[in-house]
């Protein structure tokens, strides 16, 4: 055990007995208390007491306001005053925000959840879905497509026929295309069935009118 020698002990004291008021004569003054006066003025300018300010230059004047009347006064005067609420700024989320949609920030370092976590694939499904459906209800308003091609292409999308919006789009046109020209080769093939019908009749109206004419003679 390190016992402490006598002149530390007589130093000790000497300091204890130079001591002022509790403090050293070197240390400055405490600034005195105004806690009232911080409460009259947050009760005034209704607000907490950490946003009240008090004039260090003139805290004689203020400790000696204990009053509501004479707190106005000061407040009137500029001695007390409300500060600013603080800010809380988001220019920097905003431009970390636009930098992530450019793609920064967002490598493997930066990935907390699995893939399936951050993006489910259902998510992505009913996306590709509402709005490959969204289109088909939009075609067949516009009478661009009948009921049966909505039918049969809503049917297909659920199918997972379709990757997106363009894909159904060209698989539309082409179905449209294809009919067009069914139908345009079917008209055709009608009317040369009506034309060699008509020169069939005309063909056995000639025959017949031959016959009577050697018959006649």
């Amino acid at each position: 055990f390190w016992l402490k020698p006598s002149w530390y002990k007589a130093r000790q004291h000497r300091d204890h007995s130079t001591r002022v008021g509790g403090r050293h004569p070197s240390e400055p003054a405490a600034a005195m208390s105004m806690t009232l006066q911080k409460r009259l003025a947050a009760e005034i300018k209704k607000c907490g007491r950490g946003r009240i300010w008090l004039d260090p230059n003139e805290a004689n004047e203020i400790s000696m306001a204990n009053s509501r009347f004479n707190i106005r006064k000061l407040i009137k005067d500029g001695l007390i005053i409300r500060k600013a609420v603080k800010m809380h700024s988001r220019s920097r989320v905003r431009k970390n925000l636009e930098a992530k949609r450019k793609g920064r920030h967002t490598g493997i370092g930066k990935r907390r959840g699995t893939r399936e976590a951050r993006m489910p694939t259902k998510v992505l499904w009913m996306r590709r879905q509402r709005v490959l459906r969204r289109l088909l209800r939009k075609y067949r308003q516009q009478k661009k497509i009948d009921k049966h091609i909505y039918h049969y292409f809503y049917r297909h999308a659920k199918g997972n026929a379709y990757k997106n919006k363009r894909v159904l789009v060209e698989a539309i046109h082409k179905m449209k295309a294809e009919k067009m020209k069914a139908k345009a080769l079917a008209e055709q093939q009608e009317a040369r069935k009506e034309k060699a019908k008509l020169q069939k009749a005309k063909k056995a109206q000639k025959k017949e009118d031959i016959l009577r004419q050697q018959g006649e003679k």
